[in-house]
């Protein structure tokens, strides 16, 4: 194979992964845990965006409860976050596991 094909080939997936990193970027994902009591919402950086809390978590004699749901929640985006990013990777890149190419939070 020729070695310019190659390396146009090359240019051409990594402006593709820039615009779909761009477009993760601008994407969100929700979670929840405990049947709704605590959600969260984090943007395609990992950065969480909003936490709500429903009154009923809030139990000032069980604090570490509470404080076990946001910790779940916020493992359950981050989670939901990183499926988002390898399905829109692995659509630009045609499922190759290409050294380098991870971005923060795959593998």
């Amino acid at each position: 194979m020729d070695m310019r094909m190659l390396m146009k080939q090359a240019q051409q997936m990594q402006a593709k992964m820039a615009q779909a990193q761009e477009e993760l970027a601008q994407k969100e994902v929700s979670a929840e845990v405990a049947g709704g009591q605590v959600k969260v919402v984090m943007d395609g950086k990992h950065q969480l965006k909003s936490l709500t809390i429903a009154p009923e978590a809030m139990d000032p004699d069980d604090i570490e409860f509470l404080q076990d749901l946001i910790v779940a929640a916020v493992n359950e985006g981050v989670k939901k976050v990183d499926e988002m990013t390898a399905e829109q990777m692995g659509s630009v890149t045609g499922g190759m596991n290409l050294p380098g190419m991870n971005l923060p939070g795959m593998g």
